[in-house]
């Protein structure tokens, strides 16, 4: 019964990589050449997919607990809508006040944006990809069992 579970999110993770592609194409026809070269671009896309593989075991869990798609669009957006604007995708950290850059230090969609960024322009460290690995082994370690649970015992 897994593999229906499973499946489902390798369907999104084909996605993600299909809008990947589609994005870096267009960010290449209007200008952007990353310095981090083939590889530095293969890997980011690599990591997004693998950061939104991981939080879609959350967004399946919720789906199964939800009554409706539209529930489930509304509770994933509170949750993302904070989280994306309170990390430096848009404003650099040493910007912000106080209590929102310490939060921000501890936001995962903050490290994606750093190792993404540094594998395109070539500055990658291995400890924000690591971090960001570890992140995300944490949210499948967590969610993956929690999603199968309730999809074995919904009624």
């Amino acid at each position: 019964m897994a593999s229906v579970i499973v499946g489902a999110l390798f369907g999104d993770a084909a996605r993600y990589t299909l809008a990947s592609v589609i994005v870096l194409l267009l960010g290449l026809v209007l200008g952007f050449r990353p310095e981090g070269g083939v590889v530095g671009v293969l890997l980011s896309v690599v990591l997004v997919v693998v950061f939104a593989f991981s939080l879609s075991w959350i967004w399946t869990a919720l789906g199964l607990v939800l009554r409706t798609p539209n529930s489930v669009l509304w509770v994933s957006t509170l949750i993302m809508f904070p989280l994306t604007f309170a990390s430096n995708i848009f404003v650099e950290p040493k910007t912000m006040p106080g209590w929102l850059e310490t939060a921000v230090v501890f936001n995962p969609i903050t490290h994606l944006v750093t190792a993404v960024r540094g594998l395109m322009s070539g500055t990658v460290l291995m400890g924000q990809i690591g971090w960001l690995l570890a992140a995300c082994a944490g949210l499948v370690v967590i969610f993956a069992p929690i999603t199968m649970y309730l999809y074995r015992n919904k009624e």
